[in-house]
């Protein structure tokens, strides 16, 4: 379940954020490794394309440590298109 918008998520071994909000929470120093203490939620704050793929940057609301994933097939696309109106707006 996500911590931010309470919708049921189910991860694939891959999941590093909510499908649903984008939100993500501070759990990793390395991938997969749940070895960060913090433990608290991750921010999306901005989508970065690369090649042909796309990258949503997570800031840490507690810490501010700033953190690169992937966008996967089942993000929702509203979420991401009002991501990067509410960047296009600042």
């Amino acid at each position: 379940m996500c911590d931010y918008c309470h919708a049921h998520v189910s991860g694939n071994g891959y999941t590093n954020h909510c499908s649903h909000c984008l939100w993500s929470k501070h759990v990793d120093v390395y991938p997969g490794d749940r070895a960060a203490e913090c433990g608290e939620l991750m921010k999306p704050i901005e989508v970065l394309q690369t090649g042909g793929s796309y990258i949503l940057l997570h800031e840490c609301i507690r810490c501010h440590y700033v953190k690169k994933n992937k966008l996967a097939r089942d993000d929702n696309t509203e979420a991401v298109i009002a991501l990067v109106q509410e960047i296009a707006n600042k």
